[in-house]
């Protein structure tokens, strides 16, 4: 049996720089705090928990005093820098620097529409942080949106400003915004800004070419990442049989039977220790086969 691992998948550049931070900040002993799981994947984040990370939410803030607190690669909305400095806790800040900018633009856009009445629009998943602190750069007066059915939610007389979460679909968001246009009373005042980061978006395209080429994909991924479920349907797209896990141990040996290639993959925050884990794990049901 082929077994080959997908050389693109695996963290993105934000979520590296994010795991390096936290790594040099505990080998400098003692506990770090994250402010909720410092990645999407519970394998990696149990791991990281091993070393003395502890995952923590909002609501425990109050109760750090002067602990080490650290900001994942989604990034805080203004509040959260705030609270804590009012609590003098030492903030340890791992924003991904795409993030960063694109809260800049939120920010921008918003100076940009208010003035005319104009409504910001993101589209992103609801609730997810990356969007919590998107919407947060202005106060929650952004409007959120994840598929066609929402943009009921829009005011199509007045002006809109579209950007998007850094791990949406290209071809999703290029769908909402030509629907903005053709429902806009005056598609003139519709601003469409693809912030989507295109280290993630790339992975689209190699993703379908490369789930094409096996008997069986495994995509292996958190149950939690957004950028997961995007990817995993891109696959599955591309190859009916791929199949969805987060450790090797959910591995089904009735996938493999009669099995010549099988093609591991995984999302932006999959490690890739993981996945090579999970080949070495069908390597060895290959072997009982």
């Amino acid at each position: 049996m082929q077994i080959e691992i997908d050389d693109k998948s695996g963290f993105c550049f934000g979520v590296v720089r994010a795991i390096s931070e936290a790594e040099k900040a505990l080998g400098r002993g003692g506990t770090v705090y994250s402010l909720g799981d410092i990645v999407h994947n519970r394998v990696e984040v149990q791991r990281l928990e091993a070393l003395g990370l502890k995952t923590i939410t909002h609501a425990d803030m109050e109760s750090l005093g002067g602990a080490r607190l650290f900001i994942r690669a989604h990034g805080e909305p203004p509040t959260t820098y705030a609270k804590a400095r009012s609590l003098g806790i030492e903030l340890i800040d791992a924003t991904c620097p795409v993030v960063a900018r694109l809260q800049q633009r939120v920010v921008e856009a918003y100076e940009k529409m208010a003035p005319i009445g104009g409504q910001v629009v993101i589209l992103g998943k609801r609730g997810h942080a990356e969007v919590v602190g998107l919407t947060g750069q202005v106060a929650d007066r952004a409007l959120v949106i994840e598929n066609e059915k929402d943009l009921e939610q829009i005011d199509f007389t007045r002006p809109i400003y579209l950007l998007s979460q850094t791990t949406q679909s290209i071809a999703l968001f290029n769908r909402l915004g030509e629907e903005m246009l053709r429902r806009a009373a005056n598609p003139d005042e519709v601003t469409i800004v693809d912030t989507i980061c295109r280290q993630v978006s790339g992975r689209e395209q190699h993703l379908t070419e490369f789930a094409a080429r096996f008997d069986v994909v495994i995509f292996v991924c958190g149950r939690k990442s957004s950028n997961g479920k995007v990817l995993y349907e891109v696959c599955r797209k591309a190859n009916p049989r791929t199949y969805n896990i987060e450790e090797a141990r959910e591995l089904d040996p009735a996938w493999l039977e009669g099995v010549r290639s099988v093609g591991i993959c995984g999302a932006t925050s999959t490690p890739k220790w993981l996945m090579e884990q999970v080949a070495e794990a069908v390597e060895g049901l290959q072997i009982k086969n």
